[in-house]
């Protein structure tokens, strides 16, 4: 005689559901993604260029006439400047993110796989840059390049990829004694196609998850190297440099100085909360390391 299956308790407000996790996925993955249509849309949604402006309207506060959100001090309209700068400021966030995933889960295949001489040599180099404070590794290396976005990518690439290597070492170290792998190296397989055909696709969904979280940095410390002009630099309209432009307007349109501010926190949070999500989705599958955070 066999005995029923017993009918799972109804997912409740104390219960983790999939309708509530699937929620908490999908609210900041749309929002992410309508910050990233709105960059690519600039050029059609903003009603000005962004270095378009007249001095006779500077610094008009938010509701103004044909200008949503008022202008800046050389009377540029802000809603346009803000749309026209989420493109290198986003790109500021993606691109240093995107190298150091590539070259961080090269370098901690190599160590992971590697001898003990090349493992031990990766990690010490590795080391050395993980134990400098993120912006100001990234300010050192902003410094001696010219000022840009390719400055900003190039100093952020820098400061991230230690930490990417790190947790694909990690992942890499926990399933290098895996039968799977004894059986390839038997076969006479070679330590690059291991890597390439039984450890890159194990390891890459942690890269990216743990890659996504790591975009909202990207795009504060990118506004962070603009604001303090080793960024992108005026008259480029970029976040942290509008930010910088509207210092001196702080005391008399606040309202107006402080939005390049909250759209810098805003997108963080949104890029944030979705690496968060898509933490605990993979995590809850055991999945993911901490290493590296």
């Amino acid at each position: 005689m066999t005995t029923p299956l017993a009918t799972p308790p109804p997912a409740g407000p104390g219960r983790t559901g999939r309708p509530p996790r699937d929620l908490a996925l999908l609210v900041p993955a749309a929002l992410a993604a309508l910050l990233v249509l709105l960059a690519l849309a600039a050029p059609l949604l903003a009603p000005y260029g962004p270095t378009a402006g007249a001095l006779k309207d500077r610094l008009l506060g938010p509701g103004s006439p044909g200008h949503l959100l008022g202008t800046d001090g050389q009377g540029r309209d802000m809603l346009s400047r803000l749309l026209w700068a989420a493109r290198p400021s986003l790109l500021g966030g993606f691109a240093p993110v995107a190298v150091a995933a590539v070259l961080g889960t090269a370098l901690g295949l190599l160590a992971g796989l590697g001898g003990r001489v090349t493992e031990q040599a990766l990690l010490r180099s590795l080391d050395v840059l993980y134990a400098f404070p993120g912006i100001l590794l990234a300010m050192a290396v902003a410094t001696v390049l010219p000022a840009g976005l390719g400055a900003t990518v190039l100093s952020l690439s820098v400061v991230l990829t230690p930490a990417v290597a790190r947790v694909v070492f990690t992942e890499v170290r926990r399933i290098r004694s895996a039968e799977y792998l004894e059986a390839a190296r038997v076969s006479g397989a070679g330590r690059a196609a291991i890597a390439l055909r039984q450890v890159l696709p194990v390891v890459a969904p942690v890269v990216l998850v743990y890659a996504s979280s790591l975009v909202g940095l990207a795009i504060v410390y990118a506004a962070g190297l603009s604001f303090l002009g080793l960024g992108v630099s005026p008259p480029t309209a970029e976040w942290g440099a509008m930010l910088d432009e509207l210092r001196p307007g702080l005391l008399t349109r606040p309202a107006v100085a402080v939005l390049p501010a909250l759209t810098v926190l805003a997108a963080s949070v949104v890029f944030n909360t979705l690496g968060e999500a898509l933490r605990r989705r993979v995590g809850d599958s055991g999945e993911l390391t901490e290493a590296g955070r």
